[in-house]
Parts: C-alpha cells; sequence; structure tokens
C-alpha cells in the first residue's frame, strides 16, 4: 500500500514538471530532420520558448568477430570538420523495424552480416532538444558478404577491425568522440570482465 502511495505522489511530482503546449510552428522539413518552434507553459505558469527537432531513429551496431575483434568504421562528419571512427550505425526508415535496420546497415557499411542480433539498449542523444533515440545491438556470428551491398551514394567509409584494447584507445585519443559509440566499447569491456569472473 506504501508502495502505491509513493508511486503516487512521484506520479504527481513528474506531472507538475509537465509543460503545455501552446503553439507550435514547423520551421523546416529536410530528409533527416524536422525543426519545430513550440510556443509553451511552463510549470510555474510563464512562457517559453523550444525549438524542437524531429529525427526518426537509428540504429547502431556493436558488430564483435569470433576472434574477439570490434568491426569499426572511420567517417567524416561534416557537423564535426573531422574524421572519427563509430561502430556502423545509420537512421531508420518510417515503419522499419530496428533490428532490420541494424543488419542493413551493418552490411552496407562493412560487408559482414550477422546470424545473431541481441538489442543492448536504447537511448535518447540530446534530449534537450531531439527525440532521436538510438537502438544499440550487438551483432555476432559474423560472415563476409558474397556481394557486398552499396553505401548510400553520399557516404563513405573505410572499414577497421579493432580489438577491445585498442578500441579503448581510440576512445583515450579521442578518434572515437560520439556516445554510441563509446557506450559500446565500455559494454563489451564490462561484458567481457565478467564474463573473465566466471
Amino acid at each position: 500500500m506504501g508502495h502505491h502511495i509513493e508511486t503516487e505522489r512521484e506520479m504527481k511530482e513528474m506531472k507538475s514538471l509537465e509543460e503545455k503546449t501552446i503553439a507550435k510552428e514547423q520551421i523546416f522539413s529536410g530528409k533527416v530532420i524536422d525543426l519545430y518552434v513550440e510556443d509553451v507553459e511552463l510549470p510555474n505558469g510563464k512562457a517559453s520558448k523550444r525549438e524542437i527537432v524531429k529525427h526518426p531513429g537509428a540504429v547502431a551496431v556493436l558488430a564483435v568477430t569470433d576472434e574477439g575483434k570490434i568491426i569499426m568504421v572511420k567517417q567524416f562528419r561534416k557537423p564535426l570538420e573531422r574524421t572519427i571512427v563509430e561502430i556502423p550505425a545509420g537512421k531508420l526508415e518510417k515503419g522499419e523495424d530496428p533490428e532490420y535496420t541494424a543488419l542493413r546497415e551493418l552490411e552496407e557499411e562493412t560487408g559482414y552480416t550477422a546470424k545473431k542480433l541481441t538489442k543492448i539498449t536504447a537511448f535518447y542523444t540530446s534530449p534537450g532538444f531531439a527525440d532521436e533515440i538510438v537502438h544499440v545491438f550487438l551483432a555476432e556470428e559474423l560472415s563476409v558478404l558474397e556481394e557486398k551491398r552499396e553505401l548510400d551514394e553520399d557516404e563513405f567509409v573505410e572499414v577497421m577491425e579493432v580489438t577491445l584494447e585498442d578500441a579503448l584507445k581510440l576512445v583515450e585519443s579521442r578518434e572515437v568522440y560520439d556516445a554510441k559509440t563509446a557506450y559500446a566499447i565500455q559494454y563489451l569491456q564490462l561484458k567481457e570482465a565478467l564474463q573473465a569472473q566466471k
């Protein structure tokens, strides 16, 4: 009974933090994102504006070979004006199943496919201004495709195979500089550490 009351109280507290949308205007509609400006009423009754990016979501794939190497891609990221190392990733198409997208992106970007695909987690990348969610998968039992799928025409990547030790060094040197990849590498480090304890 006490737990129910606590939950009810928590629900009321959560409700008291909500912002009410008064007006909403679409500013931009693009291939990847839509941008909205919303007039909102704050919990204290005052007015404010929120700039919100709408995104269809994405997938990322931590692909590990039978030898324990991580399949990664090196690519230039224009918003950062630099080349970084990442795990394979890509945007969800409308209504697409994340698991299907994960396998497609792995095949397109690396030339590998996987017999075993396990969802690790999903997280919002920047909840302060965007609703983009990334679904992260672990891909195992890899094999090289006989015929590699084509990359998007505006996509250029270099495929790498690295040990976990080298991947951690890439995080330290900031060649790995994005959250999904850093998360995936640390997940694998923890997974291997836990397996070693058994």
